[in-house]
């Protein structure tokens, strides 16, 4: 994962002498949708760490630096943690990653998704207001579900490359305001597990350099393998600033 990340940041800093660069940046809140786990994937007992368990709302960041290779084709790598917490009773005994939780026995879990992210996209349509690009993005994945007690702690962790189709449209519909319609998403034909990432926000250009944005983006999807059974779905309140240089 290292070398992915390093062979990243090379590419983006080797095309800085060719392209524009700008700094995408968000923050806001995020709260847990469904969150259903079932670890080891086969034998595993069935549970949902914001059903069962209170699941708190974080503040969140995400960072991604873009480099316009030419007119059409942008280039950039993204930095996304997220890290949601729970607490509570489960009302059923659990057995999760080989240990057994009795029930109601006061738990506190840790579900963390960090994304790493390579993406190529080119634009394929532009029209005076309105923009179209599609691209390919490769995710470094890197997850951990932890349940702990008093008593006794588990977890399971995950670190997984996964492909991604990229797209991107911008519907400039005033001067300076637009809107933004973008992110990752691919499904397994096998049904074994999918991934979508979108945003819809309002952008709202300050100057020539700054933007600014707000809206919601949806993190959803999951896998399910013998391994491990997990679908998970998140709701972001997203405040935003786009710094071109």
């Amino acid at each position: 994962m290292k070398k992915i990340i390093y062979l990243s940041v090379f590419l983006l800093l080797y095309s800085t002498a060719f392209s524009q660069f700008s700094l995408d940046m968000e923050t806001g809140m995020v709260f847990s949708g469904y969150n259903d786990v079932r670890i080891p994937g086969d034998t595993g007992t069935l549970f949902s760490l914001s059903e069962d368990l209170e699941a708190n709302s974080a503040i969140f960041f995400r960072a991604r630096i873009n480099y316009a290779l030419n007119p059409k084709q942008t280039l950039s790598l993204l930095f996304a943690p997220l890290t949601i917490t729970s607490e509570g009773r489960i009302p059923k005994d659990v057995n999760f990653e080989g240990t057994n939780f009795p029930t109601q026995e006061k738990i506190t879990s840790t579900f963390r998704f960090n994304s790493y992210r390579l993406t190529w996209r080119y634009r394929i349509l532009q029209r005076k207001n309105f923009s179209l690009g599609l691209g390919i993005t490769g995710k470094i994945r890197d997850a951990e579900i932890k349940l702990k007690s008093d008593i006794r702690e588990s977890s399971k962790t995950n670190v997984g490359f996964v492909p991604l189709i990229n797209f991107r449209c911008l519907w400039q519909f005033g001067e300076n305001f637009g809107l933004i319609f973008m992110g990752d998403a691919l499904a397994s034909p096998q049904g074994q597990g999918r991934a979508e990432d979108v945003l819809i926000a309002l952008k709202g250009d300050v100057s020539d350099r700054i933007s600014l944005k707000f809206g919601y983006r949806i993190l959803e999807g999951g896998a399910d393998v013998d391994e491990v059974y997990n679908f998970t779905l998140i709701h972001y309140a997203v405040a935003g600033v786009i710094v071109s240089i």
